[in-house]
């Protein structure tokens, strides 16, 4: 295995426009074009992932000061189970080094059609150095729970964090906030 992690080039967003599309239910996805749109404004980064030439996956991260959000991550659903998430959450960790890297989870809803798929991501992000944080996110109309290395995420931090990230006029209509536990 031998990850590279690199600034998406255009010739990345097809592929990683499919794999986020198949990854993310609709209500957890902004426009792809916004995602696009705001990494080539440098307001996040889209990164893809590579095993030699194989493309693996994607994150994509919002950053402010020492707090890096990871928006969105996904591994090809053929490579999953092979190691591949863990070493690019590794990769991650040492990228951000010095920032409190943190992600929004669905909740564990024993009520959920996918309860086991939800049990399982929440046990791999505990394995590879995540831990729950004592607050929710509410994006849109969908409240996640969080988790991150290298401390908790105030409200403020990510007010300002998604501010810069959408910008003012798009805060109006969409609500992002952190909620208290």
């Amino acid at each position: 295995m031998n990850i590279d992690i690199r600034k998406a080039a255009k010739s990345d967003y097809k592929i990683i426009k499919r794999l986020f599309v198949k990854a993310f239910p609709p209500e957890e996805r902004p426009p792809f074009f916004m995602l696009k749109n705001r990494a080539q404004k440098s307001k996040g980064e889209m990164l893809s992932v590579y095993d030699e030439n194989e493309f693996i996956g994607f994150a994509y991260i919002v950053s402010r000061l020492d707090v890096a959000y990871l928006f969105y991550f996904a591994i090809e659903e053929s490579k999953r189970g092979q190691g591949y998430g863990s070493a690019v959450l590794s990769e991650l960790q040492k990228r951000y080094n010095g920032k409190r890297l943190f992600l929004a989870r669905e909740q564990l809803d024993e009520t959920a059609e996918n309860y086991d798929e939800r049990v399982k991501r929440h046990k791999f992000y505990l394995k590879n150095g995540f831990y729950d944080l004592p607050v929710m996110i509410k994006e849109a109309n969908v409240i996640y729970d969080v988790m991150g290395v290298g401390g908790i995420v105030t409200a403020e931090e990510y007010d300002m964090l998604m501010t810069q990230w959408c910008g003012r006029f798009m805060r109006r209509f969409v609500d992002m906030r952190i909620i208290e536990k």
